[in-house]
């Protein structure tokens, strides 16, 4: 079947506006409407996508016309609608928070930002290996500038982690997916469809680009880059980021695994083990950290272990699981961001011991993050207490105990570092203003107005957190979405046949 438009649009689109807007560089009213009008039309076309293939249909197109084999195919099943879908959702949000926060006049950083969400689209969609490292790198190269930009020696050393490993990351990648080629002849996923569980040198080209994807997705033990670089970006940048960049090695691993290796049966010990150090590395770093960013990036590493607790059961249930996860953390992260960046927007730190009572100056901001905050931590009745419900479940009926229980732990963990944030920043008293040698704002001390944080900084969060509240009662629309997903991709016959064409 094929729908051209909205499998081609969200990845041109993004990349036309983004060329456009870089021709006039100082009007920032037309910058703000393409990326708001730019998010609206891609939400629009992912919509159009998941309804298109909500009953397990798979849409293909091949650029140019040319046959299978040697054009460049975009494919689009439910898994990949939905990640498009909850993605456009988070970059248009972002785009509302930028003009209130003014991040939007750094130069560049619309068509930047629109060109690095036209990358993790055309991720999402496409149906090769070696597209999906193009497309990665359309998605990366602007990412670097993103985080980049701006003065600061901590900003400066951040960036130079972040570009450092991506590079590395993305040189074993390209060298995975040659590998793949010289052994099977062929990168399209279709025609790999389980070729890794029938030659051991096909599965070991693909295990070096799996261990690339590992680095973009931030599974421990390559996960340092992630929390040494995210807190120093932009407000805005650092919420974009998170609703992409790692969700794409996320999905891109899934996929693999679940087309090329057919579930990777002989190596769900390897994907178990990695699970449980990610989640347990991933919560202790954040128990550890002193800022709001650096507690929430360190999340982005635990958070990751759960979704590949769907790849080592690898069943109809745990997958269903997985994606369901996958759709609402995205949803909560980028909420958790967001109400950080409003506070570095308003106060000029996120710093724990500089801060106080927000929750009494700013209402809103306190209910969006604690909301988000207990979703994150699997709390009822927010969504993330029915994924990771879900998940323990399949675990348990798998006779995974270990992960089962390594999981429950790891949530009381998150539980205690959102308590810590919640104690420290929105309750209490505003912590006076020490000296500080190292050139930070000076905090608010009880005698100050607090700062105002504008509805425009605010309402994306409130937005983002009312969702997550949302898909706990109301889940069964997601879950039906989840499951079809799943079943395509336990048996991916469709989507194999529909790449092929054949």
């Amino acid at each position: 079947m094929n729908t051209p438009l909205p499998l081609v649009g969200p990845i041109v689109l993004p990349l036309v506006v983004a060329g456009l807007l870089l021709a006039v560089p100082r009007r920032l009213t037309l910058h703000r409407i393409g990326w708001l009008g730019t998010g609206v039309a891609v939400l629009a076309q992912g919509g159009t996508l998941l309804v298109a293939t909500s009953r397990g249909e798979v849409l293909t197109e091949r650029i140019g016309g040319w046959p299978a084999g040697f054009a460049i195919t975009l494919a689009a099943d439910t898994f990949s609608a939905l990640m498009v879908t909850v993605v456009a959702l988070v970059v248009l949000l972002c785009g509302v928070f930028a003009i209130g926060s003014g991040d939007d006049r750094r130069p560049y950083l619309v068509p930047l930002a629109l060109m690095t969400s036209a990358g993790a689209f055309g991720a999402f969609l496409t149906a090769d290996l070696f597209n999906l490292f193009v497309l990665i790198e359309v998605m990366l190269v602007p990412s670097y500038v993103l985080l980049t930009a701006g003065a600061g020696r901590e900003r400066t050393a951040a960036g130079r982690i972040y570009v450092t490993v991506n590079l590395l990351a993305s040189t074993i990648l390209l060298a995975g997916v040659g590998l793949v080629y010289a052994v099977a002849g062929t990168v399209d996923f279709g025609e790999l469809a389980g070729a890794a569980g029938r030659d051991g040198a096909l599965a070991l080209a693909g295990t070096v680009v799996l261990l690339a994807l590992a680095v973009k997705a931030a599974v421990v033990p390559v996960h340092g880059w992630l929390p040494r670089s995210y807190p120093y970006a932009p407000p805005v940048v650092t919420a974009l980021f998170s609703g992409i960049l790692t969700k794409v090695g996320g999905y891109a691993i899934v996929r693999i695994v679940a087309v090329v290796y057919d579930g990777a049966v002989d190596y769900r010990w390897v994907i178990g083990l990695a699970a449980v150090v990610t989640m347990v590395i991933g919560v202790l770093g954040a128990l550890g950290e002193t800022t709001m960013r650096s507690v929430l990036a360190f999340h982005m590493v635990s958070q990751i272990g759960y979704l590949l607790i769907g790849l080592v059961v690898f069943s109809p249930a745990a997958l269903t699981a997985a994606i369901f996860f996958l759709v609402q953390y995205i949803l909560v992260k980028a909420a958790l961001f967001l109400c950080a960046g409003a506070v570095v927007v308003g106060y000029g730190t996120d710093r724990l011991d500089r801060l106080g009572g927000l929750a009494t100056a700013h209402r809103l901001l306190a209910l969006a993050f604690i909301g988000a905050g207990l979703s994150l931590a699997g709390m009822p009745p927010f969504s993330g207490f029915l994924a990771k419900f879900l998940l323990l479940r399949a675990a348990v009926a798998d006779g995974n105990y270990l992960i089962f229980a390594v999981a429950v732990l790891v949530s009381l963990g998150t539980l205690i570092s959102m308590i810590k944030i919640w104690d420290l920043a929105f309750w209490g008293e505003p912590a006076p203003a020490p000296a500080d040698p190292a050139g930070h704002p000076p905090a608010r001390t009880t005698d100050d107005v607090p700062p105002r944080i504008a509805t425009w900084l605010t309402g994306p969060a409130v937005l983002l957190a009312a969702l997550t509240l949302l898909l706990g009662p109301a889940a069964q629309p997601l879950l039906g979405l989840a499951a079809t997903a799943a079943d395509g991709l336990i048996d991916p016959s469709a989507y194999v046949e529909a790449v092929t064409g054949r």
